[in-house]
């Protein structure tokens, strides 16, 4: 379903530090330039293509510091060089996948090659990557990224396939399973599986270039010693506050932001995700709405990265470095009344691939009715945690109650904590279902998250929280159509203050919209999300609430792009309908209210 994030219904300003989380790749090291092709960088956006070139032979240090040449490799039918790295998601997930690669064909010819141009990447990590991995080919160090800019490498993973004359055959990625921003079930075309076997048979090659898509490797540059824009007075506090929630050592995302150091190499990558506004996320129009935990850069930060950058990157001044943000490590509520796991054992999570919603019920023994008024929910293992949801049932019955959600957790979210008299009411004989979304990250792994829960007498509570929902059960999404549009409404029965929304689609969920239409006949949109995307599914907390009189009806509208040119689509050829997985839909707005004073 969906990441909840807390509130404090009267204290709303409290800022969520939002993940500068990139789902990308990196690898590299040193050689001689491509014959028949200028050495350097290629050009964003360029036409050329390597593929007719050929490859001279060069030696690089492989992830223990021997030598190895591509003459070691003469004989071979074909090779495929794969720049790869250690931190980004996609070269995890594709490691694995050219062992296989290396498996199916090396007896027939093949012999998959990975070179590491990152600057940011050293032989240890390099070494502790092929390891993890169990990474059966040879992995070399392009210090220098001298092979990368004579081959004009720029992403990982990228595949140059080269026949026995050292001629590029094939240009682009593995397959089309995983880019950036979506994760299909299962790929729908190997392109290298496919010219591999081509070449080896002798045929030309069906579709000889492809698009890579991943990080930037991340080259060595000059930097400089000083400038305008130093990262210790000025950039170190962007991070800070925007980045290192979920940019450091343990949480989800792929790489630390949290030293000068950690920032080398990823430049490029950090300009492109901040230009195309990726990140940090956020997808609410500003021209309706404020809202408290609004994640997005101002103009001026992105302005002085861009500038920092372009300056060579100084460092600056230690002294100017700011005091790091302190992290909580144990709970950020206070001590809980009970911890409640979300099963007996630990759920295995498998090293790629896509994981559907978990989905485990437990009794948590509540004989009485029960006020909850801070409830927090932990992950036992970040690295693969992509969100948790906690659903109240019912006494007696068998389906959640949408509007009654307990807790959520997504990175950079904070608890549900409670004041002025506000709790969560749950009936006595209530059970929790756990709603958990895992992200594979190349590495099989295991997770035993929980909850902590804190509760009052009902003497002391003078309002409930409560949830509200429009919501559209019976719709039909046309296979191919582009711009399906699902409506839902809710009407509001006595006075409430709105604190926050959450839309909730899945694949196929294309844009979103909440309109108020109040009894004296105004209108008002009170969010708008132009490009809904189900990978940060965000609840949009209020700056101030807004008070709903009864007789005001919300509208919402829901866009659902059922077409192949959506790229997470499952099955662009199915009708599809409502359903729990993610290869069903739904149509859902949620609401947080109270009641008004």
């Amino acid at each position: 379903m969906v990441p909840v994030d807390s509130f404090r219904p009267r204290s709303l300003m409290h800022r969520r530090l939002v993940c500068f989380a990139v789902a990308c790749l990196i690898l590299g090291n040193a050689w001689i330039p491509l014959a028949n092709a200028a050495t350097g960088r290629q050009s964003e956006g360029s036409d050329a293509s390597p593929v007719g070139e050929q490859v001279p032979t060069f030696t690089l240090p492989n992830a223990y510091g021997k030598p190895v040449s591509l003459t070691d490799f003469e004989g071979k039918e074909c090779a495929a060089i794969v720049f790869l790295g250690t931190e980004c998601p996609l070269a995890k997930l594709y490691g694995p996948r050219l062992n296989d690669l290396q498996e199916e064909f090396g007896d027939r010819g093949l012999q998959v090659i990975g070179i590491n141009s990152n600057k940011q990447d050293s032989l240890t990590e390099l070494a502790a990557y092929v390891h993890r991995h169990e990474i059966a080919f040879p992995m070399l160090k392009d210090k220098g990224n001298v092979v990368a800019d004579a081959m004009k490498a720029e992403r990982t993973p990228e595949v140059f396939l080269i026949d026995a004359n050292r001629v590029v055959r094939y240009h682009g990625r593995i397959d089309d399973q995983y880019g950036v921003g979506y994760a299909r079930d299962k790929k729908t075309r190997s392109d290298l599986a496919i010219a591999v076997e081509e070449l080896l048979a002798g045929k030309p090659i069906s579709q000889p270039k492809t698009e890579a898509v991943g990080c930037h490797i991340g080259r060595t540059k000059q930097v400089a010693e000083q400038g305008e824009i130093t990262y210790t007075k000025h950039i170190a506090p962007i991070f800070n506050s925007r980045c290192v929630t979920c940019h450091r050592e343990g949480e989800i995302a792929p790489f630390t932001l949290t030293s000068y150091d950690d920032t080398q190499g990823w430049e490029d990558t950090i300009l492109e995700v901040i230009g195309n506004n990726r990140m940090p996320p956020w997808s609410a129009n500003p021209a309706h709405g404020e809202f408290a935990n609004d994640a997005r850069l101002s103009e001026q930060e992105k302005k002085s990265i861009e500038q920092w950058v372009d300056g060579g990157m100084p460092e600056g001044d230690p002294s100017d470095l700011p005091e790091p943000p302190v992290f909580t490590s144990g709970w950020q509520i206070d001590e809980p009344d009970q911890i409640i796991q979300m099963r007996d054992k630990p759920f295995d999570v498998p090293a790629e691939g896509v994981v559907d919603y978990q989905r485990f019920v437990i009794d948590p023994g509540w004989d009485e009715d029960k006020y909850v008024v801070a409830c927090e929910a932990r992950p036992q293992n970040r690295a693969v945690v992509h969100h948790i949801l906690v659903y109240v049932i019912p006494p007696g019955g068998r389906d959640i109650d949408l509007r009654k959600v307990l807790v959520g957790y997504a990175p950079g979210s904070t608890p549900v904590d409670l004041d002025d008299g506000v709790a969560i009411h749950a009936e006595a004989g209530s059970k929790l279902l756990f709603e958990m979304h895992y992200t594979p990250n190349g590495t099989a792994q295991s997770d035993l998250s929980y909850i902590g829960v804190k509760f009052t007498d009902k003497a002391n509570v003078k309002k409930e929280l409560e949830g509200a929902i429009a919501v559209e059960t019976k719709f039909r999404i046309p296979p191919g159509k582009s711009d399906h549009v699902v409506t839902a409404k809710h009407t509001v029965r006595r006075d409430v203050e709105l604190l926050g929304m959450t839309p909730h689609m899945h694949l196929r969920g294309k844009a979103f919209r909440y309109t108020a239409h109040f009894p004296d006949g105004k209108e008002e949109i009170l969010l708008d999300v132009p490009a809904y995307d189900f990978n940060w599914q965000m609840k949009y907390i209020l700056k101030e609430p807004r008070k709903l009189p009864r007789g005001t009806v919300v509208h919402c509208r829901a866009v659902f792009d059922n077409s192949e040119y959506n790229l997470s689509n499952p099955d662009p050829s199915k009708t599809v309908g409502w359903g729990d997985q993610s290869w069903n839909e739904m149509m859902i707005g949620f609401m947080d209210v109270v009641k008004a004073d």
